[in-house]
């Protein structure tokens, strides 16, 4: 984006800004709760871009000033001081405002479903897995969300072959998108005796909850099954039919709940999986359309397809996406994932930029 395009888009939104302060004044819109919240949230959303375009030309008056009296015999080393603090600012409040006008993806203010399954390795992948959801779990705890797990298959030793939560609150989509994928775990397992490490792998994926309105599923469309809930080992949970399957006949997606000794609650839990399988489906095939390159969210679960790795004997964990490497494995574990999504999200955004400018 040219320099000029730049500042007329900056202008548009700042009058856009005033013109949503005259109309959250107006009765007619005070007396409309729907309207006013929309508006609202509208003007918050804008509020930091306009305030950080006015720093920034105040910083571009005071530095016009400056440079105007260099010349001056009296005030010309001041002006010179204050010239270079006056670029200083100038290029960090550039560097913020490119950062807000960055496109923003509409599925950021979205909840999230997310799914964790063990995949090479056994027991060791399982455990691993169980550990990724508890560090995903503190990272939420820690940003004030609520983490409701809504399936799981637990192993005998504490893992998860599977596990399926809903993460609520804001913007839980916006950091979590980028940890779908393949991560790797190398360590000695424990239930290894001789002292090898082993490396193992498990997939996450992220997908931004459905509303009924993103995806349209008919009644017809649909095989239910209920049976009777299971644990591991094969134990019954209860002797009732309330576990239920859900087939998605077009698609051939089937989604099993059993969690709850409720029936209702488990069907109600199984069509909000399913609906965001299925929106995430819609929007993979859109993606698909615009980009045949792209790869798919999720791999196989093979240790050669990987995302992120978490070396136990070195305290490490790399992102093989931007080359990121930090010492500091159990921070991250226990849910200090905010340096990792820091900079996927500044990569993100500088190849966004990049692609604006072409």
């Amino acid at each position: 984006m040219g320099a000029e395009a730049w500042l007329e888009r900056l202008q548009g939104v700042e009058a856009r800004y005033e013109g949503l302060n005259r109309e959250l004044s107006d009765p007619a819109v005070l007396s409309d709760p729907d309207r006013y919240r929309k508006l609202a949230q509208e003007h918050a959303e804008l509020r930091e871009v306009v305030e950080t375009y006015r720093e920034y030309r105040d910083l571009k008056a005071r530095e016009e000033e400056a440079r105007s009296l260099l010349d001056d015999p009296e005030l010309g080393d001041l002006a010179a001081e204050d010239l270079e603090e006056a670029r200083a600012g100038l290029s960090r409040v550039e560097a913020r405002l490119r950062e807000l006008l960055t496109p923003k993806d509409p599925l950021d203010r979205k909840n999230v479903i997310l799914e964790i399954r063990a995949g090479t390795g056994g027991e060791e992948a399982a455990l691993f897995a169980a550990e990724l959801f508890r560090m995903y779990a503190r990272y939420a705890e820690e940003r004030g969300w609520k983490v409701e797990v809504l399936s799981s298959n637990p192993t005998g030793i504490g893992g998860f072959k599977e596990v399926i939560a809903l993460i609520e609150g804001r913007n839980a989509y916006s950091r979590l998108k980028f940890e779908s994928g393949v991560h790797r775990v190398q360590r000695v397992p424990v239930t290894e005796s001789g002292g090898r490490i082993h490396t193992s792998a498990v997939t996450v994926a992220v997908l931004p909850e459905a509303d009924d309105v993103d995806v349209d599923v008919l009644p017809e469309d649909l095989r239910i099954e209920v049976f009777r809930a299971s644990g591991a080992g094969g134990q019954h949970v209860n002797r009732t039919e309330s576990a239920v399957r859900i087939t998605h006949l077009p698609t051939g997606i089937t989604v099993a709940c059993q969690d709850e000794k409720s029936q209702h609650k488990n069907r109600a839990r199984a069509m909000k999986i399913l609906q965001a399988r299925l929106f995430e489906r819609a929007k993979q095939e859109a993606d698909q359309a615009r980009s045949q390159a792209r790869k798919a969210q999720v791999g196989s679960g093979d240790r050669s397809e990987r995302i992120r790795t978490y070396n136990f004997p070195q305290g490490r964990v790399t992102d093989h996406r931007i080359n990121l490497t930090l010492y500091r494995l159990q921070e991250v574990l226990e849910g200090g994932l905010d340096p990792v999504i820091d900079a996927l999200q500044a990569h993100a955004q500088a190849k966004s930029l990049a692609h604006e400018t072409q």
